[in-house]
């Protein structure tokens, strides 16, 4: 006969199988399934008019062939991708904190990297109407390749700042914005850049929009807007009634939109940015934002999975954030 405190144990072991065993990991699992976590931090994104490309802080793309209602998820390991752009035949190409440029086909697959020395810490990628590539970041370094990232040729602008936009407006024009207003730009398709006027106010560029060689956006901290309408030679101060940082700004449609700050989405309005409301918007900060050609609508993106459709010509929009 066993002793009792034997008993007890048996007792006790029993009632903790029977816990373990009734534990449900289905949500955990099904959690997983999703393409879209509520860890994502949606930061980067562009549309070629065939797919949406979403860069993300947390080492993955996602891609969406319906205009935003349902995403594919895709690994890309080690990675936090600050920005991308369409590129050439409509392909992808975007910008990696680790040093890397990455590169996709028009469908948003076949993603493949390449090293990237300077600029040491990059944050800002464009195309040019040929396809080049073109990165700038710290130390006013602006990085090209014209073979996919084979080989890069570097032009060191000597000034301790960073570059944080670049944009290639036609085959000829293109302009680099950075830190305490600096401005350069090239007239030759980027074989020369030359610095000019500083943007006022030791602006810090955040985001930048050239509809054409002379007209174009800036936007800065604290919801700083300014205006040029000689290509970037002087700039003007324009209200922003958002009082909002607008962290990307973007065409739709032919007209400047810019998202930021406490799930702000501002349109151009004459001489004013003006806020667009939406349905229930989430109070955080939009990191990326791009428009869906033809459709009337735009997606934005940011923390804790947030991605959204929205409409510019209703409020109705397209949920696909984890909450």
């Amino acid at each position: 006969m066993a002793p009792a405190g034997w008993a007890v144990c048996a007792l006790v072991l029993g009632a903790l199988e029977g816990c373990t065993q009734s534990a449900d990991m289905s949500g955990i699992a099904a959690e997983r399934l999703h393409a879209v976590q509520r860890y994502d931090i949606n930061q980067s994104i562009a549309s070629n008019g065939k797919v949406v490309v979403v860069g993300t802080q947390s080492g993955v793309v996602l891609v969406s062939a319906d205009q935003g209602k349902t995403w594919v998820r895709k690994p890309l390991g080690n990675t936090s991708l600050v920005d991308m752009s369409v590129c050439g035949n409509k392909g992808f190409v975007a910008v990696d904190h680790y040093h890397k440029v990455w590169s996709a086909d028009e469908t948003g697959n076949n993603w493949q990297s390449v090293a990237l020395e300077l600029p040491k810490t990059p944050l800002a990628v464009t195309c040019d109407k040929q396809g080049g590539w073109w990165v700038v970041g710290t130390n006013a370094v602006i990085a090209s390749s014209t073979d996919g990232g084979k080989t890069w040729k570097n032009t060191d602008l000597a000034e301790d700042k960073q570059l944080t936009t670049i944009q290639f407006i036609d085959d000829k024009h293109g302009i680099a914005l950075g830190e305490f207003g600096l401005t350069v730009y090239s007239e030759d398709g980027g074989a020369t850049w030359k610095k000019g006027e500083k943007i006022p106010g030791d602006f810090y560029p955040l985001s930048s929009l050239f509809a054409d060689n002379k007209q174009g956006w800036v936007s800065g901290i604290a919801g700083q807007i300014a205006h040029t309408t000689d290509g970037g030679k002087t700039w003007t101060p324009q209200e922003n009634t958002t009082h909002t940082t607008l962290n990307r700004l973007f065409l739709s449609d032919g007209v400047p939109y810019g998202a930021g700050a406490g799930g702000i989405i501002a349109r151009l309005e004459g001489n004013s940015w003006a806020n667009v409301a939406y349905t229930d918007p989430v109070p955080v900060f939009l990191g990326g934002a791009a428009s869906l050609p033809g459709q009337s609508a735009i997606v934005i993106g940011g923390p804790g999975g947030l991605l959204r459709t929205v409409s510019t010509q209703t409020v109705s929009i397209n949920k696909t954030e984890r909450n």
